[in-house]
């Protein structure tokens, strides 16, 4: 094995790492919609 080996993943693994936490931040939070309210049915 290289002599890097561990180093070299260690970096992939770190650059990985901010490229999914940059996209995370970046979106944007779903806001929760409370469902329409339902009429009353009399019938039941």
């Amino acid at each position: 094995m290289a002599d890097n080996y561990l180093e070299k993943h260690r970096e992939d693994y770190e650059k990985r790492k901010q490229e999914w936490l940059r996209k995370k931040k970046h979106l944007s939070k779903k806001q929760t919609v409370a469902p329409p309210a339902k009429p009353n049915d009399e019938a039941l």
